[in-house]
């Protein structure tokens, strides 16, 4: 989540249904005309929506309108990842999920508002380039907090299956790809059987699974006004158990996706951006989640960038479909060639 702007044709629901659902649920909505909306106009998932009231401010996360893919948008587990992570790694506090979809045509769910910044480029343009390496390591420190949460002592233990999560994201991702698929991508017809036919040892052990959030990087976080604190982790949309190198890898993707994709610098000198090294990223990694290795690292670079393409493809369907989340989507979502042609790239040149 970034700016707020006024909210897209995409995005309407009704108002003043949700504003008689929550006036006996939050304090602050007694006066339906004191009341106003607006969107964030960063994310390309879950609508996502700032409610101002007299009383305080509020979040408000739900599916998109249309037709949806299978298991895609699950914003009921957002909410149940995020109550029961707090207290261990930053999250918004979570107030109310409404699964009735009869209130305002999808389900939802309102959280707190948050202060802070939001970088929206992995180049994080927005902070003091000396501010930047702080920022960086403290991504990296967060994720390896996560990873280190026993999720079935903090009533996560049904949340996904410990073991073979790359497996499954494969097969899930492979499926939502073509059923989204608006063009022919000879890149993602190498990248799939490829990593069929390469699935790392380490995918088979339970002793590896963690939580994973699925789509941790900088401008899914918010951070401190004041300093290089992260105040919130957000989209927890993907958060499951699985292998916490995938989760590792995709904050790592900057490294290699080009310099004119917002999500990416490769091609550029990390350290003229005040940026630590990919190689300090994942020292620093290590050092704070007790790993002294990354066995199989190009695997779950190449596997990260497969889910960014397949997602990002999501996203430039939708974006034909007219529900997306996002009046950029058909920009963003394009760029799920950029994700593909780097993992070819990276299996090509290990051949």
């Amino acid at each position: 989540m970034s700016a707020v702007a006024p909210v897209l044709a995409s995005g309407c629901f009704d108002e003043a249904a949700l504003i008689g659902w929550l006036r006996t649920r939050l304090p602050g909505f007694d006066d339906a005309e004191a009341v106003a909306f607006h969107q964030f106009t960063g994310g390309q998932s879950n609508p996502t929506f700032r409610i101002e009231t007299p009383a305080a401010s509020y979040v408000l996360r739900k599916k998109p309108a249309g037709e949806l893919l299978p298991s895609a948008h699950a914003i009921e587990r957002e909410f149940a990842v995020m109550r029961a992570l707090d207290g261990f790694v930053p999250v918004p506090r979570m107030h109310l999920l409404c699964e009735d979809e009869g209130v305002i045509g999808q389900a939802f769910f309102v959280m707190e508002h948050v202060g802070g910044r939001v970088l929206p480029d992995a180049r994080m343009s927005d902070a003091p380039r000396e501010e930047r390496r702080a920022l960086s390591l403290e991504l990296v420190s967060v994720l390896a907090r996560l990873h280190r949460v026993d999720f079935r002592a903090v009533g996560l233990a049904e949340f996904g299956r410990a073991g073979g999560y790359v497996a499954r994201q494969l097969a899930r991702l492979s499926k939502q790809y073509k059923a989204s698929r608006v063009e022919e991508n000879a890149d993602m017809d190498v990248i799939i059987p490829w990593l069929e036919a390469n699935l790392p040892a380490s995918d088979a052990s339970c002793d590896a699974s963690c939580i994973v959030h699925g789509d941790y990087r900088s401008y899914n976080v918010i951070y401190a006004a004041d300093a290089p604190r992260i105040a919130a982790v957000l989209d927890w949309e993907l958060a499951t158990v699985g292998h916490p190198l995938a989760d590792l890898a995709f904050a790592c993707l900057p490294y290699h996706l080009p310099a004119d994709d917002p999500r990416g610098f490769h091609g550029e000198d990390p350290a003229a951006l005040g940026i630590p090294s990919e190689r300090e990223m994942v020292e620093h990694y290590c050092r704070e989640a007790g790993r002294s290795q990354l066995p199989g690292w190009r695997y779950f670079l190449v596997f990260s960038l497969f889910r960014s393409a397949a997602i990002r493809a999501g996203v430039y369907k939708r974006s034909f479909d007219g529900t997306a989340a996002n009046a950029t989507a058909r920009d963003a979502g394009v760029r799920y060639r950029d994700s593909a042609a780097t993992a070819a790239r990276l299996i090509h040149d290990h051949v």
